[in-house]
């Protein structure tokens, strides 16, 4: 064939008619004859019911959390004949923040980003509100939308096993109050565990051994008084970081163990002054503005709207990026002036936000102090009573708190299998492989919130857990009014995802090599922690669902896919003549009340 010319491409072919006359096209010659189809030999009955009338969909939400909280607002409102019921392990709802209760414990985020958007409070007492009143909040919250209704508490989940038979997931699970187990079935079951849901104390040989008092920070024991004693403080992350800033002022001696450097920021999104070690306070004024809904409303929109900008710093080598590396350095050096030969021990040498940020306020100001010793020498043992380094120096001390966070690979604390396939564990390591971040190949009627690439680097935690429960919503919505027995994303679209996703975080800050939890604490290792782009990005994403990229069977014993087209009809038309008239005109409309956007796409308004 000559260079530049047209392919060949072979003619259509088209079944035959009975009398042998070959079908075709309609072509530029005029109209042919139309191709004849046969109407289908296969055995189908039409089922009796209006295509309205879905069965009762039976869903178990894992996890109370902010995740868990939002699914069981959400979702009964926008499943109908949604079944919901939220397994939590805890006493009460709330997540990590109502397991941590350390010293210091608050959010590095500001209080109003990390709300509900739908049930803004204008109360909170700090910018930066303390952990309990962030649990109070979302407690509160889940308590006027009737979660409380939906969850069981202190109800551990041991293992989850699909029941090929039944199409559904059989969940064991353990009654911590009672101190009993048993089983129950669902149809799906959504896993919202949270990214730290399993605290570990770090396996250093000998911890066994050590006589002192011994906690990791998401297991704090409240009746511990830290005041004159010697404490060694493992991991700088937002822990370890909010808990030397606390200590170090009570304490006769803080040992500081930080495996890695890291970046101590001033604010996440540069909002305001960023976080201090102080309470930082609203003005009164500013509290009574807050009181007009509109007010606040645009207080709200130009704030959060911080969070979806600066999106450009997590590239690699970008002018934004090399900005904040000085912003950040110029900080770090002022802040620790009082011990200048500080600085080059805590610097990194990768870039910002290869590992998740942290403001850190009083960190970096306690680690001046003379009563704190920052140490990167690695921890070779622990021993009777301390830690000894690989340079053989022992530092005896009366408290180890260990904040070395959760598991970072994000697998779930409990087993989930597939007869004939085998556990999601094997399928996730060494890293975890999904699609979209919500569901996994063979593993049907399973999905996740907040799961692995499922969240995007900039925006608001709130807002990215409505959208990804949102999306849940359409899929078990589908579920149920199509009478879909089982359901799981392609292998390969799972597997285009992954592609895409390599290729994008190549161009990015996060493949530098540093440790963190977004490559499961191994460097060089694929990203998991981060959605392949911005939270716009992913929140663009989630508006349109493609359907085409999931294997789905149907409960039709023919498996035909418009088996729930029914009787023909909706519910609405099938009424008792002593009932009201239905309105199967609700479409009709004042013109100016009309939004054409929308217009005819209101699932509920049908």
């Amino acid at each position: 064939m000559p260079s530049g010319s047209p392919q060949s491409i072979p003619s259509p072919q088209f079944p035959s008619h009975q009398d042998g006359r070959q079908g075709s096209v309609d072509s530029a010659e005029g109209p042919s004859q139309r191709q004849h189809v046969e109407p289908s030999k296969a055995s189908f009955e039409l089922e009796q019911r209006p295509i309205d009338q879905s069965p009762n969909l039976k869903v178990a939400v894992i996890g109370a959390g902010i995740s868990g909280i939002t699914a069981g607002i959400l979702l009964p409102i926008k499943v109908p004949g949604i079944q919901l019921t939220i397994l939590e392990k805890n006493s009460d709802v709330g997540g990590t923040w109502l397991e941590n209760s350390y010293p210091g414990v608050r959010c590095d985020i500001p209080a109003h980003v990390y709300q509900s958007t739908f049930e803004p409070n204008i109360g909170w007492s700090e910018e930066y509100a303390q952990g309990s009143e962030i649990r109070d909040y979302w407690q509160r919250v889940a308590r006027k939308y009737g979660v409380y209704e939906r969850l069981r508490v202190k109800t551990k989940v041991i293992a989850a096993e699909w029941v090929e038979g039944n199409a559904q997931w059989r969940l064991n699970l353990e009654d911590l109050a009672a101190e009993r187990t048993y089983s129950e079935e669902f149809d799906v079951v959504i896993a919202a565990l949270g990214r730290f849901n399993a605290w570990k104390l770090p396996e250093y040989p000998g911890i066994e051994l050590y006589s002192g008092h011994l906690r990791h920070a998401s297991n704090w024991d409240p009746g511990f008084n830290p005041e004159g004693k010697s404490v060694a403080v493992i991991g700088n992350g937002a822990s370890g970081i909010q808990v030397v800033a606390s200590l170090q002022k009570v304490v006769s001696r803080l040992d500081h163990y930080a495996r890695s450097p890291t970046w101590i920021a001033g604010s996440f999104a540069g909002e305001g002054e960023g976080r201090k070690l102080e309470p930082s306070y609203y003005s009164p004024k500013t509290l009574r503005s807050f009181e007009d809904p509109e007010v606040y409303l645009e207080f709200r929109r130009k704030f959060e709207a911080k969070f979806f900008g600066r999106f450009e710093t997590i590239l690699r080598n970008s002018e934004a990026n090399k900005k904040l590396r000085e912003e950040f350095k110029m900080s770090m050096a002022e802040r620790t002036k009082d011990k200048p030969d500080l600085l080059g021990h805590i610097l990194p040498d990768f870039s910002p936000n290869c590992r998740r940020l942290t403001p850190g306020p009083g960190y970096l100001e306690a680690l001046t102090q003379p009563n704190v010793e920052f140490i990167r020498t690695p921890i070779a043992e622990f021993t009777t009573n301390g830690i000894m380094t690989a340079d053989g120096v022992e530092r005896n001390v009366d408290s180890i708190i260990c904040c070395t966070g959760a598991n970072t690979d994000m697998l779930p604390p409990f087993p989930i299998t597939v007869p004939g396939i085998g556990s999601l564990q094997d399928a996730w390591t060494p890293d975890p492989y999904t699609y979209l971040g919500v569901a996994t190949p063979s593993f049907p009627n399973l999905v996740f919130i907040q799961g692995p690439n499922g969240t995007g680097f900039s925006g608001t935690v709130p807002n990215q857990i409505e959208t990804q429960t949102t999306y849940i919503a359409l899929l078990l919505r589908k579920v149920a009014q199509q009478r879909i027995k089982t359901f799981a994303p392609s292998k390969a679209a799972a597997d285009d995802f992954v592609a895409y996703s390599d290729a994008f975080f190549a161009r990015t800050v996060w493949t530098e090599g540093c440790r963190s939890w977004a490559n499961s604490g191994r460097a060089g290792a694929r990203i998991h922690g981060h959605w392949p782009g911005s939270a716009s990005h992913l929140n663009f994403v989630r508006r349109n669902p493609r359907w085409e990229d999931w294997d789905w069977t149907y409960k039709s014993k023919t498996q035909n896919r418009f088996a729930y087209f029914g009787n023909g009809q909706t519910s609405k038309e099938v009424l008792d003549d002593a009932g009201p008239h239905p309105d199967l005109v609700k479409y009709l409309k004042r013109p100016d009340l009309i939004d054409l956007r929308i217009y005819h796409e209101e699932w509920f308004d049908i």
